[in-house]
């Protein structure tokens, strides 16, 4: 598996091709081009501070319920529009992998690197509103965001390769993880602060990988503090589901294309 990962670094020319192309695909004949990268997220964004400022009011503290609502938004667009273009990314290039041989991986891996430069530009939506809100930047906060990214990237590599290759041999993957997605998104801390979970269920809470993400992206970026031992977990769990997914992946690898 090591050698595997080495090689599949090693083929960055391959990636970033491959990137670029799903890049201009999605925004070659679009109106609003990049802008949908903010708009999905602000909408919901938007619709959430309606309804739980003026229907159900949520106690956000000092934080302004858009703030603390959009900070997480932008991390879960970027895992939930990931796994939906990688779990379908083999199937998609069918053509390709019955007629050439190359790391299979840097198709599902390509679809993420290309959702990354989404989660960027709507990321650079809260420097103004930071701002704006007169939230105040805390740059010791800030340098601990590349830790708090590289568990989200490890999570949505072992999940969008394990679905990736799932998806070939069953084609109601992508439905069943449209689902999945639904479902984990009321299961974390996006609409909702961790303080309204009975503190004797967060242990099993925070077995959730998402949550312990979401809750590091608040505490760094509005509440001025590290992350704490909530964090471990979802590292932890990353981890393994980074190793079990690319192992799965190489596993029926050489399965595509008869299947295919």
């Amino acid at each position: 598996m090591i050698a595997d990962v080495k090689s599949a670094i090693q083929s960055k020319d391959l990636l970033l091709a491959w990137t670029s192309r799903n890049i201009r695909a999605r925004y070659q004949q679009s109106a609003l081009g990049w802008l949908w990268a903010v708009i999905q997220p602000a909408a919901q964004t938007v619709i959430f501070t309606f309804i739980f400022t003026m229907f159900v009011p949520i106690d956000t503290g000092d934080v302004p319920y858009g703030v603390f609502s959009y900070v997480a938004m932008v991390p879960w667009a970027f895992l939930a529009s990931s796994l939906n273009d990688m779990s379908g990314s083999i199937v998609a290039n069918m053509s390709l992998v019955t007629k050439i041989y190359f790391r299979r991986e840097a198709l599902p891996i390509a679809s993420m690197l290309a959702r990354f430069m989404d989660f960027g530009i709507a990321a650079a939506l809260l420097v103004p509103l930071l701002l704006y809100f007169q939230i105040p930047i805390y740059p010791a906060g800030l340098l601990f965001i590349p830790v708090i990214l590289a568990i989200q990237v490890m999570l949505i590599l072992g999940l969008g390769l394990a679905t990736a290759a799932a998806n070939v041999f069953y084609r109601d993957v992508q439905s069943l993880l449209a689902l999945g997605i639904q479902l984990w998104f009321y299961a974390s801390p996006i609409i909702y602060p961790v303080t309204m979970v009975p503190e004797k269920l967060r242990p099993f809470y925070f077995l959730n990988p998402m949550a312990g993400i979401l809750e590091a992206y608040r505490d760094v970026l509005l509440n001025g503090r590290l992350p704490g031992l909530y964090l471990l977990p979802s590292m932890v769990v990353s981890f393994i589901v980074f190793i079990v997914g690319y192992w799965f992946f190489k596993r029926v690898e050489y399965l595509f294309a008869d299947i295919v």
